[in-house]
């Protein structure tokens, strides 16, 4: 199961994720912001854990 949720105008994306037939989990939010790009803010888990599931996310 995958959630996404944009708050803030677009300022703000919220993401939850299970993993499926397991117990494991991603959440983070992510603040967009002028000049650096955004704020990567992992929910209690390391940052690498949240990159690696986001940088190799497909959805089709």
């Amino acid at each position: 199961m995958l959630s996404k949720q944009t708050l803030l105008s677009g300022k703000l994306i919220k993401l939850y994720a299970e993993e499926l037939g397991g117990n494991d989990f991603i959440s983070l939010n992510y603040y967009v912001t002028i000049g650096s790009g955004g704020l990567l803010k992992p929910c209690e888990m390391p940052q690498k854990k949240v990159m690696e599931f986001v940088l190799g996310l497909k959805i089709v």
